[in-house]
Formats: C-alpha cells, sequence, structure tokens
C-alpha cells in the first residue's frame, strides 16, 4: 500500500475541510456571536495538520487503487469528523470532547442524532456549522473533494465505490472527476430551489439555509429544539416533505432528467418502489392515527411528513410520533432499516437491495418446486448480476448482524430494549431519532459515554455501507 498517497489525501482533504471552517466562522461575525474564536482556532489547527500532511508527502504520487481509497476514505471520515467536533468542544457547546465528536460525526454522516439539550441557544455559528456538515456530507465529502480538486490525482472510480451508498454506484460520464461535478451540480440546484422556496414560504433566510442544508443531505439536525414541529406551518412542511423525496431518490435519475430522457425517472424500478413503499406507509399510519386525533387531514399530514422524514432517513420531526398507537410506531421502526434509494444522500440498507432480496426470495421459492430451472434475478429489463445478488444478501446479512450485536451491548449500558434497539437502527441507518430515550421528545444526551463512542463509529459504519470500514480490519487487506 501506498500510505505516501493516503496521508497526502487526507492532508488535501482536510485543507478543504479548513476552507469550510471559514464559512460558520463568516456568520459569527454577521451575528457577533462568541463563537468566533472557536471557529478560527479550528480553521487554523486544521489548515496546520493538512498542509503538514500534505507537505510532507508532497512527492507521492501513483494510482489511487482500492486499498488506498478504502484507507482514505475510512480515515478520512474519522479525521474530518475529528476536527470538525473542534469547533464544539471550543466553543463551549459541550463539556466533553466525546459529546463534541458524536455531534460531529452524527453531523457529517448526516445522522442528525444530537446530544444538544437546548439548541436554540446555542450561537449561529455553531448553528450553521452542523447544518454545513450535514449538506457537506451528504453526497459524500471524497466525492466533494473530487469535484472540488480534480487535479488531486484521482484516477479511477475507486473513491466513489467506497464512499458512496448503493450496491453500485453510477458513472455518469467516462471521466469520474466530472461526474463528481456533474452530481454537485445537481445538488447544489436541489438546494438553492429550497432555499428560496422556504424563504417565499415565510421562513427566515438563515433557517431557510440550515433547513435545506439538512434536508438536502437527509440529516435532520435544526435549529428549533422541536425541529419543524417549532413552526407548525403547513406550507413548511410540505416543500421539504418534497425535497426530503428528491434527496432520498437516485441523483443519476436527475441527470437523464436534465438530458431529456424524463420517462427514466418514472420507469425506475427502484424509484417506483421507493415511492409505493411512502404512499402504503402514509396510507397505514393515516388510518391509524385517525382514530386517537379524529381529523383526516392533521392525520395525513403528520403520517405524510414523519413517514418521508424516516424513510429517506432525514430525522425531521413535527411532532413525538412514539405516542402513535403501537402499529404505527412498529411502521416507523420498520422504515428505519429501509432508507433511501441508491445514488441518493439517504442511508439504510436502500431500497434496491431489499427488491432484490425480495426477488432472491422468490426465486429460491420457485426452485423449491423446479429444482433444475435456472431463473436469473431482474430489476426492470436489467439482470442482476450473481456477485451483486451475492453482495447484497451479505450485506444485509452483516447489517443485522452489527444491528442485534450493538443493540445487545447497549443493554449493558442502562438503556431499556426499545431505547437501545431504535438507537442502534437510527444510527445504523443514519436516521437520527429513535424511541424511549432517544426518541424525537428527547435525544442522546444521556447515554453514557461508551454508549456515545460506539454510536458514533455505527454511524460512520453505516455512512460507508459497513465493508468499506470493515475491511481494514481483516488480515488480507494488509496483505501484498
Amino acid at each position: 500500500m501506498e500510505f505516501g498517497i493516503v496521508l497526502k489525501t487526507l492532508g488535501q482533504l482536510l485543507l478543504v475541510e479548513s476552507i469550510f471552517l471559514l464559512t460558520p466562522l463568516s456568520i459569527s461575525i454577521y451575528y457577533n456571536g462568541d463563537d468566533l474564536t472557536a471557529f478560527l482556532t479550528a480553521a487554523l489547527v486544521t489548515a496546520a495538520v493538512g498542509f503538514f500532511l500534505y507537505l510532507s508527502n508532497k512527492k507521492s504520487h501513483g494510482i489511487v487503487r482500492y486499498k488506498e481509497s478504502f484507507m482514505i476514505v475510512a480515515l478520512g471520515w474519522i479525521l474530518v469528523s475529528f476536527f470538525g467536533a473542534i469547533p464544539f468542544t471550543l466553543a463551549g457547546t459541550f463539556g466533553s470532547f466525546v459529546d463534541s465528536f458524536f455531534e460531529a460525526v452524527s453531523g457529517f454522516t448526516t445522522t442528525g442524532a444530537t446530544v444538544l439539550t437546548n439548541i436554540e441557544a446555542e450561537p449561529h455559528g455553531i448553528l450553521f456549522w452542523r447544518s454545513l456538515t450535514h449538506w457537506l456530507g451528504g453526497m459524500g465529502i471524497l466525492v466533494f473533494t473530487l469535484a472540488l480538486l480534480p487535479a488531486i490525482g484521482f484516477s479511477s472510480v475507486s473513491i466513489l465505490k467506497a464512499e458512496s451508498p448503493g450496491p453500485s454506484p453510477t458513472k455518469l460520464v467516462p471521466k469520474i472527476t466530472k461526474t463528481a461535478q456533474l452530481l454537485y451540480i445537481i445538488y447544489l440546484f436541489l438546494t438553492v430551489m429550497q432555499i428560496i422556496l422556504l424563504k417565499i414560504a415565510g421562513m427566515s433566510f438563515f433557517d431557510s439555509v440550515t433547513h435545506t442544508f439538512a434536508t438536502m443531505g437527509t440529516g435532520g439536525f435544526s435549529p428549533m429544539n422541536k425541529s419543524i414541529g417549532a413552526y407548525n406551518i403547513p406550507s413548511y412542511e410540505w416543500i421539504i416533505f418534497l425535497f426530503m423525496i428528491l434527496a432520498g431518490t437516485n441523483f443519476s435519475l436527475y441527470y437523464d432528467a436534465l438530458l431529456g430522457k424524463f420517462k427514466t425517472l418514472f420507469m425506475d424500478k427502484e424509484f417506483q418502489f421507493y415511492i409505493s413503499v411512502i404512499a402504503i406507509a402514509i396510507v397505514l399510519i393515516t388510518i391509524n392515527i385517525t382514530n386517537s386525533i379524529d381529523n383526516l387531514a392533521l392525520s395525513f399530514r403528520q403520517a405524510s411528513f414523519q413517514v418521508t422524514s424516516i424513510v429517506s432517513t432525514t430525522g425531521f420531526t413535527t411532532l413525538d410520533y412514539s405516542i402513535w398507537p403501537d402499529f404505527s410506531k412498529m411502521i416507523i421502526f420498520l422504515l428505519m432499516f429501509f432508507g433511501g434509494s441508491a445514488g441518493s444522500t439517504g442511508g439504510a440498507i436502500k431500497h434496491i437491495r431489499i427488491m432484490i432480496l425480495l426477488k432472491y426470495i422468490k426465486r429460491e421459492l420457485h426452485k423449491l418446486v423446479h429444482p433444475q430451472s435456472v431463473i436469473s434475478i431482474r430489476i426492470g429489463d436489467q439482470a442482476i448480476p450473481e456477485d451483486i445478488v451475492q453482495n447484497v444478501i451479505s450485506f444485509v446479512l452483516m447489517y443485522i448482524l452489527i444491528f442485534v450485536g450493538t443493540s445487545l451491548v447497549l443493554l449493558t449500558q442502562n438503556l431499556d430494549i426499545l431505547s437501545s434497539t431504535s438507537a442502534v437502527a437510527a444510527t445504523l441507518g443514519n436516521v437520527g431519532p429513535g424511541f424511549g430515550i432517544v426518541g424525537p421528545a428527547n435525544n442522546y444526551s444521556s447515554l453514557t459515554s461508551f454508549a456515545k463512542i460506539l454510536l458514533s463509529f455505527v454511524m460512520i459504519f453505516g455512512r460507508l455501507e459497513i465493508y468499506t470500514i470493515l475491511i481494514i480490519f481483516t488480515p488480507i487487506f494488509w496483505r501484498n
């Protein structure tokens, strides 16, 4: 492995992060916040370390192969989260670095699980930085670096594969840097559109920007203690509802739409399944909770927002859904495992994997009756290669094993079974709020330091889809 190119790239990544730390610094100056020194110091420290890593390995050249890619992505996310936690500590947002690291990881992985107990008391710079971490992490911090610094030397799709969500990331154009740039152009366009619509609807500019960053990154950090529910304004909710659906959709479909292939979006089988799951869940929950509040329109509005927020793994809330009937709560819990589409900013298992798994089960049932038959698994007109099918089965099995194992560990940290299982489901799926003591009316602040550190790495595992982190702990990875 070429450690020089790994360290050099990590240095460039930290330099990019130091530049973005200047953005909340400017917000702090504008609002005359007391977090100015925190961001200035964090930016200088991050830049210094970045320059050191880059300059000390400046002469390192070569192709970034798969081993280097996995190391860059795995260490990159940990380092970016570590340095992204510095402002929280220096500004006095948290009393311990563990809490700061948890908040930073939750931001960059677009999880939205917070340990802040009084969000509205924080200065504007801190609130802006929380939301900005979502936007940067949504499409991928390494993908962003590819788009920003095409001369960085990445000459293969390996970085994109190691970081992008879904079983097979799409390369839109022959050059990978152009693919990264196109993804971010689409991402930026949708971001600007949502900010404009929220501002027209009456939301303040600062709140429009921070909520948009959290929506498009499917993160869920809000500058309000009660999230979107603090406003109780339907127009805000429906705008965010729409963009949560868009953020959870495969971004390559938007590229096809830009080329005039509008039918591609609606003919895409994963998109159809994604919308169907949302629609069915909304109908079921609407019927179930209408019996309690006796207001069909309000039930539909509440169910639509919460279902979309959980499926897209955004994690915004408009109410405490833990007070819903058990049937609705079980649907919400199950949706934490679905996630968005492959190639979206959403987390969890992804709809395409669930589709492949269901098709695989159907094929195995058919082969019990016709054991000699040879049946390929197809999604639409496309036959799924057997290696992809096996990869999906392996991923889902590993996902369940991590969910069960981590839930058992959390039970040793004075958590009840509902809080434990939902905390793991919400962090592994990058959803955010769970149930019990980590529900929408509470947060993760009451957890032990061990639990916070454990869930921090669970969030990274979930965002990088397990194998990118797991592979570096295997002996075969370190063999020549």
